[in-house]
């Protein structure tokens, strides 16, 4: 567990749960679920002392739930809001995407949920055991107090809930990264399937990544949602007391709208990608059957070629015996030049018709 106590452009880090009033600072208690479960009558005790509430009991089965889809609630003393971030496994120890060499492999898309409830001066965060996120960001605030410049004070996130914005943003551009796996793995499917030198045979994986966008599609749509009534609980605040605290309203609103821009973001690529599989697939399957077309119409059209010269032949084949230029000692060659003078004729017609050219036009 870590405790974060942000005042006045500093920021202090605790081991010790907050055990009174808060003033005019607010607390980040970030935890995993199992410090959660384990802790958790010390940490409602704490809430109670510092915030004057305690968690309900449904919003705790919400936080402790692994399975729990994103998603917002809210109560009269504080907001509980759900969001399922990426697995560590999709992405590099320092929090950087993971470089791959080579074709890149699309794989399962796994993600965790994060909890957030957010009090006046207290924020809660509920993360798996593996969560970069918060060791990252946590790193960041405390880079951030240790420059002592004079503007680092304005880059410290003003209120709580400012932090589960922040928080939950860097979540999101974790899916932005995401994009470019996608669309590296896509483009190199497109143009094996588009390409009449390979013949494609990967459609289970073809599959498996189509059902992974629209799993992704899923999650990003329960996110969009879960900030769309976050947004709209916002609007509901009281007014501002006094013009800082409402300047510190309004970039809680232009904050809020910016993750939610770029979980569309993620939406609109996610269901473009979507609609370029669909399209490259149906472009396969006609160039396959353009390409089938071209072979039947160039066979069709050497059987129409040969046909008359097998009638030439089983005509001489007859067993009659005053047949023309049967007894002659150059009928063989009248019937080779007969032969040859048709065959030729039949393709100089076809191919100023185009049936043997590479491409009907």
């Amino acid at each position: 567990m870590r405790i974060f106590q942000i005042s006045q452009g500093n920021v202090i880090e605790s081991s010790e749960l907050p055990g009174s009033a808060l003033g005019g600072a607010f607390v980040w208690i970030a935890c995993t679920h199992e410090e959660f479960e384990g802790q958790l009558p010390a940490i409602q005790a704490a809430l109670q002392m510092a915030c004057g509430v305690q968690l309900v009991d449904l919003h705790v089965s919400d936080l402790l739930n692994r399975q729990l889809q994103s998603r917002y609630d809210y109560t009269s003393q504080y907001d509980l809001l759900v969001f399922r971030r990426l697995e560590t496994s999709r992405r590099a120890a320092d929090g950087q995407p993971v470089r791959r060499t080579g074709p890149p492999a699309l794989r399962h898309i796994d993600t965790s949920p994060v909890g957030c409830a957010v009090f006046d001066n207290l924020l809660l965060t509920v993360h798996p055991a593996d969560c970069t996120a918060r060791d990252a960001y946590a790193a960041k605030l405390l880079a951030i107090a240790g420059e002592k410049s004079p503007g680092s004070a304005s880059r410290l996130p003003a209120s709580s809930a400012d932090l589960m914005l922040r928080i939950v943003n860097q979540m999101v551009d974790a899916y932005l990264d995401l994009r470019r796996d996608l669309t590296r793995q896509l483009d190199h499917w497109q143009a094996e399937l588009l390409s009449p030198r390979t013949r494609f045979n990967n459609w289970s994986a073809l599959l498996q990544a189509r059902l992974a966008l629209h799993g992704l599609d899923e999650i990003c749509e329960d996110q969009r949602t879960a900030l769309q009534d976050w947004l709209a609980a916002l609007e509901t605040w009281p007014l501002a007391s006094s013009p800082q605290a409402q300047r510190d309203r309004d970039l809680l609103t232009v904050r809020s709208r910016d993750v939610l821009e770029h979980i569309d973001r993620v939406v609109r690529h996610v269901r473009r990608l979507e609609q370029n599989i669909e399209t490259t697939v149906q472009m396969h399957f006609n160039a396959q059957s353009n390409r089938t077309n071209e072979i039947m119409r160039t066979l069709t059209a050497l059987t129409a070629v040969f046909l008359p010269l097998n009638l030439i032949t089983g005509f001489f084949g007859m067993n009659f015996e005053f047949l023309p230029l049967i007894h002659r000692q150059s009928g063989l060659w009248w019937a080779i030049g007969i032969m040859l003078c048709v065959g030729i004729g039949f393709a100089l017609v076809l191919w100023r018709k185009r049936y043997l050219a590479r491409s009907a036009r």
